[in-house]
């Protein structure tokens, strides 16, 4: 148990850093976009309104499909900014559209399953997984079925996104010497492996 403990906890104490701080953008990026989506809502049509009648099928694009994607746009935008300064810190290792390609890509994927796909069977009337009209009738901001469905679905598809984001967007980090990490952490970085005893300082020499 305390191997596995071991294992876990201190030899990947640099991804669970990684991870916190990636949660703390994360938040942020949250209240960013819920303050849009509120906001655009507030402004535009009704979110359950059509948008765009896809020609030839019974499917619909609907407000919130739009409202959703702005959103995420401005958090994207927001969280890799921080992410690049203060999670992965990497604006030294690699240039800003170098790496905002692959953010942005990563994070269309997770809205493109996310904002297309998950927000629509929680808004949905007739999906298994709709969120109840009976309890989000929209009465009012804290039942209003678009921002519950907008919540789940960043608490869903963050992980994904930070998992990507580390091994492909940010990952000029792991060929240099990443600023805020031990010379153990770059160990561990660029080969998973951490030293099992420390460096032997040689002491002075004897005549």
């Amino acid at each position: 148990m305390s191997r596995l403990s071991n294992y876990v906890f201190v030899r990947h104490r640099h991804n669970w850093n990684l991870l916190f701080r990636f949660g703390l953008v994360g938040g942020s990026g949250v209240l960013v976009n819920t303050l849009v989506v509120i906001l655009l809502r507030r402004t535009g049509p009704h979110f359950d309104d059509i948008f765009i009648d896809l020609p030839l099928t019974s499917f619909n694009v609907r407000w919130y499909h739009l409202y959703l994607t702005v959103s995420f746009l401005v958090a994207n935008l927001w969280n890799f900014q921080l992410n690049r300064r203060f999670t992965f810190r990497s604006a030294q290792h690699s240039g800003w559209w170098r790496e905002y390609g692959p953010f942005l890509a990563v994070g269309s994927a997770a809205a493109l399953i996310g904002n297309v796909g998950l927000a629509t069977l929680l808004m949905h009337p007739g999906s298994p997984i709709g969120l109840p009209s009976s309890v989000f009738d929209n009465s009012s901001g804290i039942r209003t079925k678009l921002y519950w469905a907008n919540l789940i679905v960043i608490a869903v598809t963050v992980p994904l996104s930070f998992i990507l984001n580390k091994l492909w967007t940010f990952s000029a980090v792991r060929g240099g010497v990443h600023p805020s990490l031990t010379d153990e952490e770059v160990a561990e970085e660029r080969d998973g492996t951490v030293s099992a005893t420390p460096e032997t300082v040689p002491g002075p020499e004897r005549s």
